[in-house]
This record gives structure tokens, sequence and C-alpha cells, in this order.
């Protein structure tokens, strides 16, 4: 279909540079979750999107919601959007991309007095990095009512606070989170497309701008892993008479990767990540065999039976290590999230709209988790369109072009106009039935 009006790319634009500049903590981006710098990004979201006109509303989760209204209001609602924070010191266009994109896409159909058949309506979803709180996905799974009410006692380590104050204090209310009081209904969503950069490589290097996702992985992590041992001195302690946590630890990891490899091999697609590992600084020393080492591993694969076959790896690596090594190895707790197959037809619609645009798309997987996987989970038709950038992602070196931004937001546009009945719909009004999406709780 043709656009029924250009995305105003230069509100955009203005945008990226005022977050950049409210949310750069002199080393990268900062915009943590449920704090200060995510909720100046909301608040900066809010007053452009009041300003041109659209309805601007919220959840209980103190998610952002902005709206053009349709002419049928009780319609399934088109939803964009995704979330605004960022990891410490992370770059500017991890998940504000998705926001900006939307925002600008209703600004200009707002600006050129466009009114679609149902609303179509940006969330910026809140909390979706879980470096801050130990949770996946809290501003979809509290919109959806799926919060676990005891994640709310989640604390922050570097401020103590548990996310139902941090909520409390950024203006949402933890009570109807906690008693899994929804403000999204699937069947109130014709569908979600989440517009993303990619935070790998692969389009950058093959010379791709979009990429059309076609699943969404899963994951299996262990965030607080502990191996102990004893603590001896460095020149006076044999070999035979070690329980040396580090090389528990080192042994620990070349078992997964041997193990990953293996599963490679056997067809199994999938990644395992040890992201963090360190001694005890209060008590390890340069003269001193460590006695415990704190680590993580996080797992991800589009496939439930080869994250089942990883952690089946993980399990055995660790008797083996802990036998071999005379250390205790403790896991700690998993935490979990579900892979997601993105639509079809939405699919279909991505990569005709990049051909009508002339835009190089390739169609790949996204082996990082986002919201989007959250909305497909509960039955709505999700897509997700990427964007190429240079440099990866959760780095202060990001570098999606401006240009590449533009031609996402024309595709992303496209589609979304499909599905909400603008004229030149390359296809017929969409037909799911329910009541209004974005309930106030």
């Amino acid at each position: 279909m043709s656009l029924p009006a250009e995305p105003d790319h230069a509100l955009a634009a203005s945008l990226f540079s005022q977050l950049a500049a409210q949310s750069h903590d002199g080393a990268g981006i900062t915009r943590d979750s449920y704090g200060d710098g995510e909720n100046a990004a909301h608040a900066l979201l809010a007053a452009a999107a009041t300003s041109r006109g659209l309805e601007v509303r919220r959840d209980a989760a103190s998610n952002l919601y902005l709206t053009l209204p349709g002419t049928a209001r009780d319609a399934p609602a088109v939803m964009t959007g995704s979330h605004l924070d960022s990891v410490p010191r992370g770059g500017n266009y991890d998940g504000a991309a998705g926001v900006l994109a939307g925002l600008a896409i209703l600004a200009g159909w707002r600006r050129a007095g466009v009114v679609p058949a149902r609303d179509v309506t940006v969330m910026a979803i809140r909390a979706e990095e879980s470096a801050w709180f130990p949770v996946s996905y809290v501003g979809s799974k509290a919109a959806f009512g799926l919060l676990d009410a005891a994640a709310l006692e989640a604390r922050r380590a570097d401020t103590g606070r548990t996310l139902a104050e941090h909520l409390r204090a950024s203006g949402g209310r933890p009570e109807p989170v906690a008693a899994g009081v929804p403000a999204l209904h699937a069947a109130g969503i014709d569908c979600f497309v989440e517009l993303h950069i990619e935070q790998g490589p692969v389009l950058e290097e093959g010379g791709d701008v979009l990429g059309a996702v076609t699943g969404i992985c899963g994951s299996q992590r262990y965030r607080h892993a502990v191996i102990c041992g004893q603590y001896a001195h460095s020149g006076a302690t044999p070999r035979s008479h070690r329980r040396d946590a580090v090389v528990a630890v080192a042994s620990l990891i070349m078992a997964l990767q041997q193990a990953w490899v293996a599963l490679e091999a056997a067809g199994h697609e999938l990644t395992v990540t040890v992201g963090q590992c360190m001694t005890d600084a209060a008590q390890a020393d340069f003269s001193k065999v460590a006695g415990r080492v704190s680590f993580s591993i996080d797992m991800r694969s589009r496939s439930l039976a080869t994250l089942e076959a990883m952690d089946a790896a993980v399990q055995t690596a660790r008797a083996e290590v802990a036998r071999t090594c005379g250390v205790e190895i403790d896991l700690g707790p998993v935490t979990t999230s579900s892979p997601a197959a993105m639509d079809a037809t939405l699919l279909r619609l991505l990569t005709d709209a990049a051909a009508h645009t002339g835009v190089t798309m390739r169609t790949m997987p996204s082996g990082a988790g986002h919201d989007a996987a959250l909305f497909s989970a509960q039955g709505v038709p999700a897509a997700m369109l990427f964007v190429r950038n240079a440099n990866g992602s959760h780095n202060p070196e990001e570098s999606m072009r401006l240009d590449d931004f533009a031609q996402a937001t024309r595709v992303l546009a496209s589609v979304l106009g499909t599905r909400a009945g603008l004229p030149g719909s390359a296809c017929s009004f969409p037909t799911r039935s329910s009541t209004n999406t974005c309930q106030s709780v």
C-alpha cells in the first residue's frame, strides 16, 4: 500500500538527540528501569505525543500508551512500540527506536488529518531489560495481569529498593499489578508489531537494511550461581590438596562450551553465555587459592527441547566438576522465558512492504528476547522488524543510521496502515472483535 502520509522523521531525530542528552551518564546511555532515566524518557515521549494531539494514558504498571483514535473505537486496536529503558551504560537505540518509530508514524498521520478505521496505539513498555530487576518483561507481563506478585518484592541491587517501591515512585500502583488486574486483553488487540535495532552483526555484515523476524528465542538462566571451594595459601598448598573455585568454574565453562558445540553439530540452534564470573573481592587475593566464585549462565533457543537438552548438559557438568574439583556448586534459582513464533500474515506484510519500498530485507530469528514474545504468548498476532545497527548492542557504540531508520519506519507504517484499514490497504479489514485494548486500571 502507499503511505497515507510520511512519518515525522524530523520529530524522531529530535527525540533521539534529546534522549541521548538527558540519559548520558558520562560513559554511555543509562535509562534505569523505574528510575530517573526511564521516567525522564517516558515524560519526554508523553509530552511530544500530547503536543501533537494524540491520546496519552498510563496503566497501573506505568506503561505509556499513545493513541491515534480510529472511527471504530471498540474495534481491536493495532499496536506497535517497544521499551525505553536501557542496560547500564548501554546505547541510545535499543528499545527507543521502536517507540519513536511508532510516534513518528502517528504524528505524521495526525498532521495530515489521517483517521484510521480503528485505534492505532504506540506502547512504551516499562522495564524490558532485566539488568535492573531479575524479572523478564516486567511491563508487558504487568499489562496483561501476568506479573507474579512475588516479583514486586525483587530488589534493585544498586538502590536496595523493591520493584514495588520503584513502581510507586514512578507513578504506578503496585496493588492492581500484584492482584493481576489486566490493562490489556488479547482479544482487544488486532496485532502488535515491534520495530527494534538488530543487536548482532547479521544485517550489517550481509548488507541488508532490515530483518523480518521469524521467531524469538526463549531463555533459561541461572543468574546467581556459586562455586564454593576452600581458601588456601597459594605457595604452601599442593595441587592434590586444593579445592580451587577458579579451576572449577573454568572447567565448568569449558564443559558447557563443549556441550554447546555438540548440540550445534546435532542440528540444535542455541547460545550459551557466562556473562558474569567473579571471585569475592573481600576475600580473594593474589596469594590465595580462591574459595568462592560467583557466576551466571544464560541459555537461549527458539526450541524448548534444545533448552532442556542444554540444561541436562549443565547438570551433568555440574556433578562432574564438583566431584573432580572437590567443590560445591549451587546454581541457585532458575528464571525462564518462552520462545515465540511470529505471525505468518504479518511476516508476509512486512516482506511485501519492504519490496514495495525497495529496501533490502532478510528473514531471520531473534536471539535476544523482546516484548513481542510476550504478546505472541497471549495469542496476539505479533511481528518484529529489525533495523541494521553497527557495533552490536548493550554498549554505548550502537550505531543505527537514521536513513535506515526512516526506511524501516515507512515499512512499519505500511503494515500498521494495512491493519488499521487505511485507504489503499493491501488486505481486507481485520475481523478480530473485542472491547477496547487499553483500559485504565
